[in-house]
């Protein structure tokens, strides 16, 4: 064999050598870039969320060939509420993507076996839990004095949260279809155990307890599991208390509390990114009684509440309100309000904000004729849970003042939300608003935790929920 015909043969060798680990590395930066722009949508494992699922061989827009999958990227799917990609990302970028999303599709979202080059070493062995878990806890920041850490993991899909009179918190989850009993026998501020009450319930974000029983709501139901605290580790059964609430998943989650009228809050939002339903349940906040009846509206015109309290000692009801999307990154901002009352009318479909005219709606009424709200939040940040601050662990300035969980953008260029807010009030009215815990968001880009829930212990410390990490934070003083 002649020089040449080695040096030709060497290098082939070396390319069908380096085929694999080229295919890998392009498949490992599709998977960076799904996790920082799609997961919040369509799961962080590809399983759906409040988009399809990627992996389950059911597609609505075409097959799931590369081609295809680049056209759905770049060009997105506005009445489904998909964005184009094509503006933040380059070419290159929705190829690689599109090549994850598709070797997904074929391996059930196996993607890391099926990319893996056969000829490599088996791959190091991922951190241990708790060394990741500490470099996330390493990389909140909040005011000086207070501690954070995990209170219980494990908790798939974390979503609203309930404390009984006993301590044990209850949370229910997303996908995960799960709710859950959180326990910490031996009050050391860690919960032991996590408990599943009940499986195979459709998106059970919301719950609540009243007169000894918790409430779950899933998206056409409401469900009751009494005596709860006695009966929360033999997988109770439950009552239906209310099963007609409409059956569409576009914010179709619901959200669920009792308010201090011993009434049970619930809101129907709207089953699209903007639309008028002013003559259907959707777009409203409902109440009825505890045993669902006297279904009766309490407000309307809030696209999607996914969190609301009443003021400790006026008892008026606070709520949160996303905004809508694809009407750019800046605007409208998502909001704070107030509703002191029943049979107000917040703006949605005419008017975002409280400032700005809907492009479509906006022309049949104006915004002053609709109750503003008390804070803008920011634009796309996704408010959800909010809390007032009852106990006495932290200083006084805290009592009464609330907290937002802010659970982060899906579809700006630059990312914001992924925060906890801390709004401060005097005389039940905004003086501020500054952030209270940040860090879930490293980097302008990496997302380490989405906050959802707020809630507050018996001794004062304070529980924030997370769905994207399935962990519920506890917050502590140590102060002076």
């Amino acid at each position: 064999m002649n020089k040449s015909l080695r040096v030709r043969l060497a290098a082939l060798l070396c390319l069908s050598a380096l085929a694999p680990l080229a295919a890998h590395a392009a498949i490992s930066a599709g998977e960076k870039l799904y996790q920082a722009h799609c997961a919040a949508c369509h799961g962080v494992k590809l399983e759906g969320t409040t988009g399809p699922s990627l992996i389950d061989q059911v597609w609505l827009h075409g097959a799931p060939t590369k081609a295809n999958l680049i056209t759905v990227i770049s060009k997105g799917v506005a009445d489904k509420g998909m964005p184009p990609w094509s503006p933040t990302l380059n070419a290159t970028q929705i190829a690689q993507l599109a090549d994850y999303v598709a070797l997904s599709a074929r391996t059930g979202g196996k993607t890391a076996a099926a990319a893996a080059p056969a000829a490599t070493a088996a791959p190091a062995a991922p951190a241990a839990p708790s060394d990741k878990t500490a470099a996330i806890l390493s990389g909140l920041k909040l005011p000086k004095g207070f501690r954070i850490a995990v209170y219980a993991d494990k908790v798939e899909t974390a979503r609203s949260m309930a404390v009984s009179g006993s301590g044990v918190v209850y949370v229910g989850s997303r996908k995960a279809g799960k709710v859950y009993a959180l326990v910490d026998e031996n009050k050391d501020g860690v919960a032991e155990k996590v408990i599943t009450i009940a499986e195979g319930l459709q998106n059970p974000i919301g719950v609540t307890l009243l007169n000894g029983a918790l409430y779950v709501a899933e998206i056409s139901r409401i469900i009751r599991f009494d005596n709860i605290d006695a009966t929360y580790a033999a997988k109770p059964a439950y009552k239906v208390v209310k099963d007609d609430l409409p059956k569409e998943t576009w914010h179709g989650e619901k959200f669920i509390k009792a308010g201090p009228d011993g009434k049970i809050y619930v809101p129907i939002g709207a089953p699209c990114n903007t639309c008028n339903k002013e003559d259907q349940p959707y777009s409203k906040l409902w109440r009825m009684n505890a045993d669902g009846s006297n279904f009766e509206e309490y407000a309307r015109g809030i696209r999607n509440t996914v969190g609301f309290a009443w003021h400790p000692v006026t008892k008026e009801m606070w709520f949160t309100d996303n905004g809508p999307d694809m009407m750019g990154d800046n605007s409208p901002s998502c909001e704070l309000n107030v509703a002191p009352k029943a049979g107000l009318h917040f703006g949605f479909p005419y008017c975002h904000g409280g400032v700005l005219p809907d492009p479509e709606f906006g022309k049949l009424q104006s915004c002053e004729q609709f109750v503003a709200p008390v804070a803008k939040l920011g634009p796309h940040v996704a408010p959800l849970g909010l809390g007032f601050y009852t106990g006495t662990q932290f200083p006084a300035q805290y009592r009464n003042n609330l907290f937002i969980a802010e659970h982060g953008s899906w579809n700006r260029e630059n990312k914001i939300g992924y925060k906890v807010s801390l709004v401060t009030l005097y005389n039940s009215k905004v003086v501020s608003i500054t952030t209270f815990i940040d860090g879930f968001l490293r980097d302008g880009d990496e997302v380490v935790g989405r906050p959802v829930d707020i809630a507050v212990l018996a001794d004062g410390s304070m529980l924030v929920s997370d769905d994207h990490g399935g962990r519920v934070y506890r917050v502590t003083y140590a102060g002076k």
